[in-house]
């Protein structure tokens, strides 16, 4: 069993916390630059083009989980720090709540049944195209 945990541990090597930063800032650099590419009127921001490559990046593994994990936890639980900002434009912007607040609340519950609705079909409509291919994969093998 101690052996099993030994084999468990080595090949799950952690890669140091400067690699790790190295790799974020890399994948941040490089998503600044394809940022700019995107029109005018369909703008992206670079951490979100950051966000797909790291995910392509791990999916593929070209990066492995494990040479990221340790400083991806850290900046996950930086989250709510650093939504202390927002939190304070937001009571700076209380007579804009009281104009409007009614509307930005309808418009926050519709986005967010929208979001939600898209999410669910986009996911099923994956979980239907795997088990295709995984279907297909399985029938040539076979």
């Amino acid at each position: 069993m101690a052996e099993k945990q030994n084999n468990t541990q080595a090949e799950t090597k952690e890669a140091p916390i400067l690699i790790q930063m190295g790799i974020f800032a890399a994948v941040l650099f490089v998503s600044s630059l394809i940022s700019p590419l995107f029109p005018a009127t369909f703008p992206v921001p670079t951490p979100v083009i950051g966000l797909v490559l790291l995910y392509l990046l791990l999916t593929f593994h070209i990066i492995k989980v494990e040479w990221v994990e340790k400083f991806a936890d850290f900046m996950i639980s930086l989250i709510a720090f650093l939504f202390v900002p927002s939190g304070i434009q937001l009571t700076a912007s209380l007579d804009i709540m009281k104009a409007q607040g009614l509307q930005l609340i309808i418009a926050i519950i519709i986005s967010t049944v929208i979001l939600l609705v898209v999410v669910a079909y986009t996911t099923s409509f994956f979980i239907m195209l795997r088990k295709k291919v995984f279907h297909k994969n399985a029938n040539v093998e076979e």
